[in-house]
């Protein structure tokens, strides 16, 4: 029984963002949250917002960690605009935060933690709460430190460790506000701290302190419903895009009756694909954390010379470093899959930052003709997909796949439909037979371009692979000109042959609008929203997104010729814009670049496309 009358209010989304130091649990909290309304039913999308350095003075915008969280009745695209909810545990999480908070949105904060030193710390020159700054929200001045030191008093924890739990006093304020169980959440803390007794009462004590506290001050007078969303059936789990790329691999792998091997240099913000795969031995998993980038990489082709699922992974400066070795792989012509978790550059340049500023390395960032595969996810669910899909491809095919995700996709999480095995995709590997009198290591299929797939150990079936270039068909080294361009051309035309196993192009909305929206990648949701919004506008205007670079999509031409303006939209300076404008030279696109490190807002990009369909 709530100990005041309170008004509940139904709403359809809301957008909640938890701030504080790197020590306050921010990310902790924000997962709590979210698995909880996924318990509820709610569709969701999360963005963690980690701070670039390891150890920021505490008390400073550069060491705020965030994690922001969108959850709705209907389903959610994007991790949200604007927060409707701002959790700031101390002033640094405010000012770092504020021009992501809507008009009259609800701001939490730690009135233990506002005082003038740490005003100063934060960069402020007045006092926000009585500076005028605030006006029009609903500040909730809350002393969650000092009545979290006051629940635990009794207990016999040190200081430090007492203030570990506060971020469960600010969680508990937001399960009475959003009407939440507390089961959930103490369930979760058994699990997680089942070795640490007083850790589960301490945590447990101080959630039930913040949702109670919650009942009874007068600031909080409205507490908030949504109701479960009813479109989505079966089992589902929240996944984070790495997470689902370490899965799809191993799916892929399963169906292909393979080990599965990732060879890898632990990198931000891919170091999570490596550490779930390396929980995985029991599922014919071998991993090798290798000293650098090239080293991981080169046992990873070694992998696949033996025979298994080989796979790599890594961020832009990763990839750099990598290219002489995939050049190594398309010579070989060996199965390997490249995964690059983009981050802003270059150099070292945003480590913890998204952006999508890596394709024009993995298209050509290699000497000499090096052709590959390139595909990109487009949500931290489908992740999955595109990670089984690109292993299906360089199994099948014979080819290196680079799969191109972004912090966005890596970090942030979604809902996610749990597949069964059957219902996946067959993926059929080309295995020479053992003492085939009429193999040779570089026969092709006629269909495909693709070589048969000795492995060490089949008897009958030795032959030499390595950097050099081959001899057409015997594999042998060659220096002769004009076999080099033949075999230049075959590599070249293998890979444009995926296009025969990649599904076209689709269009969301009127087939002959106005505008066509052009994304790819990690875009989708913010494009999807932007584009919905306007078509229940009464615009003229569609989408479409592409997920296979190359080859692209072979009725590309064919649905651009329908429209008379073209908008590319991406997070770099045109990269996709200019490939576009190398493969199909006879449409104009305009460009719409964020290069912040920062994925689109969807009211950014609704102000962009409404300008363009106003333009002459």
């Amino acid at each position: 029984m709530k100990k005041k009358s309170t008004k509940v209010v139904q709403l359809e989304e809301v957008v909640v963002k938890f701030a504080g130091d790197s020590g306050d649990g921010m990310q902790l909290t924000g997962s709590q949250f979210s698995d909880t309304s996924a318990v509820a039913g709610h569709d969701l999308a999360t963005f963690p917002d980690y701070p670039a350095e390891i150890r920021a003075p505490q008390g400073t915008v550069a060491g705020v960690s965030g994690f922001q969280v969108h959850i709705g009745h209907k389903d959610v695209h994007t991790s949200g605009d604007l927060a409707d909810v701002l959790v700031a545990m101390n002033p640094a999480a405010l000012m770092a935060n504020m021009r992501w908070v809507k008009p009259g949105a609800t701001i939490i904060i730690d009135i233990d933690n506002f005082d003038n030193k740490s005003y100063k710390k934060a960069g402020y020159t007045e006092d926000p709460l009585g500076d005028g700054s605030l006006e029009g929200y609903n500040v909730v001045k809350a002393p969650i430190t000092a009545l979290t030191r006051a629940t635990l008093a009794d207990m016999d924890l040190n200081i430090k460790t007492v203030d570990k739990t506060k971020n469960q006093f600010a969680l508990g304020l937001l399960y009475w506000l959003f009407n939440r169980e507390l089961d959930v959440a103490f369930d979760f803390l058994a699990k997680k701290f089942k070795d640490k007794p007083d850790l589960i009462i301490a945590n447990q004590k101080v959630l039930k302190a913040g949702y109670h506290y919650a009942e009874t001050i007068e600031a909080l007078e409205t507490t908030y419903y949504i109701p479960p969303t009813s479109d989505k059936k079966g089992k589902f789990r929240n996944i984070t895009g790495n997470q689902a790329v370490a899965w799809g691999l191993m799916a892929a792998a399963e169906k292909a009756n393979l080990d599965l091997f990732l060879g890898s240099y632990p990198i931000t913000p891919a170091s999570e694909i490596l550490q779930e795969l390396s929980k995985r031995k029991h599922m014919r998993v071998k991993t090798f954390q290798a000293e650098d980038e090239i080293a991981g990489i080169c046992s990873a082709i070694g992998a696949s010379y033996t025979g298994v699922l080989a796979a790599t992974s890594t961020s832009g400066p990763g990839l750099a470093l990598k290219g002489e070795a995939i050049g190594l792989a398309v010579m070989t012509e060996l199965p390997l899959v490249i995964v690059n978790v983009q981050r802003g550059g270059p150099a070292t340049g945003l480590p913890t930052k998204p952006e999508q500023s890596d394709l024009m390395q993995a298209l050509y960032g290699r000497n000499g003709e090096s052709p590959v595969v390139v595909m990109a996810a487009s949500s931290p669910a489908n992740c999955f997909d595109y990670a089984f899909m690109a292993s299906k491809i360089a199994l099948e095919r014979m080819v290196p796949v680079i799969l191109l995700t972004d912090g966005y996709l890596a970090n942030g999480s979604e809902l996610w439909p749990v597949p069964a095995m059957k219902d996946l995709p067959e993926i059929k590997v080309p295995f020479a037979t053992p003492n085939d009198p009429d193999y040779q290591p570089y026969k092709r299929d006629p269909k495909t371009l693709a070589r048969q797939w000795a492995i060490p150990g089949m008897e009958g079936l030795r032959h030499r692979v390595g950097g050099l270039e081959k001899a057409d068909i015997t594999g042998e080294v060659s220096h002769n000109a004009i076999n080099h361009e033949k075999m230049s051309h075959y590599r070249e035309e293998k890979v444009q042959r995926v296009a025969d196993m990649i599904p076209e192009l689709t269009v969301y909305g009127d087939p002959e609008a106005d505008l066509l929206v052009v994304g790819w990648g990690g875009t989708h949701g913010a494009i999807l929203s932007a584009v919905e919004d306007l078509q229940d506008d009464g615009k003229s205007i569609a989408m479409t997104h592409f997920n296979y670079i190359k080859p692209l999509p072979k009725n590309t031409a064919e649905v651009f010729s329908k429209y008379k303006k073209i908008v590319v939209c991406e997070n770099n300076l045109g990269q996709f814009a200019n490939y576009l404008r190398s493969q199909h030279p006879q449409f104009n696109y305009i460009q719409f670049n964020k290069i912040q490190g920062l994925p689109f807002m969807v009211f950014e990009l609704k102000e962009k496309f409404i300008q363009i369909l106003q333009e002459n």
